[in-house]
């Protein structure tokens, strides 16, 4: 599809989160932006140049932007590459990912950053960002040259799934970054009360006779990174947080007024520890699938906005990486396909409104790395979705395009077809059918 070409979006559900609207409306985009937007309205006689895409009253909002994607490239293309990765993307609706910088080598200085920018320019299915490394070889031992990774293009900084351990290397990457008003995502995890464990500890862990991760862990580092956050002023974002206990933290956190952010992965929203069944390795995550409990007051944190962000946590694994003893087996599960249907999951069940879904991975990731998109209004990113939200469908994993197929929605039933993805003004998606 030419970019040129103007398109109308009319007769939809449209869902701007900025503006909170969630009604009957239409979109006009035109040279990779949004010109015109229709809320309860229809728009006036359009040009014979522009094409007319009838929604049908699908849901049309904007398009997804996740804030954490692993990838294979480089270092491991068999797993997942750039350009498959942003395939897999379009398909489900999102638009803008963050790819994250534990590759071989390490994304940790400016060279690798531009590396990846430059390929990300011959893909156009998605947008394609970067996040840098806060340590050298994500070791946690020395600083990464930040200042020079943003200047590069990096949108935040992370060691990915390891936490840095160090106290007073974690002081100073908050203290420097916040120089360059640059967010820190950090996984809580205390690495002694982690460390050899393959489940969280509790009563199911210890009948399957797995090693066991503290369920105190993650709340015991996060009480340090929010003491250091106190003490720096830096801006942090909570990267996954997945227990009621580490919630309570977040929650006086934000009553101080501390720049402080938290993500949570759509997993951890729709599973819980009992989803490992018999064994079941496609549901080994990090970190690890929680209780009932937990699961249940993380939808409610998001629904009350102390939770900011979902993400896909997309961690593409190979079978013989996932075919193995669950204690041996590589965690993670792929996700980018399956995020939107699985967030409308708490729209069908009312347990959050559909506009402050849509928000979560939209506008709020949006607003976190200080990017245009992740709205629906004039001058904005056409970085666009058109989803039934009611269209049943069943995950078949087999199907995905990510060229690892590990995901524990494999035979779920959900609701939420995606008919129909646009980034900068290009159809880049569109439904089979």
């Amino acid at each position: 599809m030419n970019a040129s070409q103007p398109l109308a979006f009319v007769n939809a559900r449209l869902v701007d989160p900025e503006s909170g609207y969630d009604g009957r409306g239409g979109v006009i985009v035109s040279e990779g932006v949004i010109t015109d937007v229709a809320k309860g309205r229809e728009f006036g006689k359009l040009s014979k140049a522009v094409r007319v895409i009838d929604c049908g009253g699908a849901l049309l909002a904007p398009g997804l932007i996740d804030l954490r994607v692993r990838t294979g490239e480089p270092g491991a293309e068999t797993k997942e590459t750039l350009a498959s990765a942003a395939k897999a993307a379009a398909a489900g609706g999102v638009t803008s990912f963050v790819v994250q910088p534990d590759t071989a080598p390490a994304i940790d200085d400016p060279s690798v950053v531009d590396f990846i920018l430059r390929r990300a320019r011959d893909i156009d299915s998605a947008r394609i960002l970067v996040a840098g490394a806060a340590t050298r070889g994500l070791k946690g031992e020395q600083m990464a040259e930040i200042g020079l990774m943003r200047e590069a293009g990096c949108v935040y900084v992370t060691d990915a799934g390891k936490p840095i351990v160090d106290s007073k290397v974690m002081q100073r990457v908050l203290t420097y970054a916040k120089g360059f008003d640059a967010l820190l995502a950090h996984r809580p995890m205390d690495p002694w009360l982690g460390k050899g464990g393959a489940a969280i500890g509790g009563e199911f862990a210890g009948r399957m006779g797995l090693p066991s991760i503290s369920p105190m862990a993650e709340r015991i580092m996060l009480e340090r990174d929010v003491a250091l956050l106190e003490a720096t002023g830096g801006k942090l974002l909570v990267d996954q947080i997945s227990s009621a206990q580490a919630l309570e933290t977040l929650e006086r956190a934000k009553k101080k007024g501390l720049r402080i952010h938290a993500s949570v992965s759509i997993n951890h929203l729709s599973f819980n520890e009992l989803d490992i069944g018999d064994y079941r390795t496609f549901a080994k995550l990090n970190p690890p699938l929680r209780g009932e409990d937990d699961r249940q007051a993380l939808i409610e944190a998001l629904a009350s906005g102390l939770i900011d962000v979902v993400v896909s946590s997309h961690s593409p694994a190979p079978a013989e990486d996932k075919r193995l003893p669950f204690d041996e087996a590589a965690p993670g599960a792929v996700g980018l396909e399956t995020l939107l249907p699985a967030l409308l999951s708490l729209y069908h069940e009312e347990r959050i409104a559909l506009v402050d879904l849509i928000r979560a991975v939209t506008l709020a990731p949006a607003e976190l790395l200080g990017l245009r998109g992740g709205r629906i209004a004039p001058g904005a990113p056409a970085d666009l979705v058109l989803c039934d939200i009611d269209a049943p469908i069943i995950i078949d994993a087999a199907r995905l395009l990510s060229k690892s197929k590990n995901s524990p929605f494999d035979g779920r039933r959900l609701q939420g077809q995606v008919l129909m993805t646009v980034v900068d003004g290009r159809v880049v998606h569109r439904a089979e059918g």
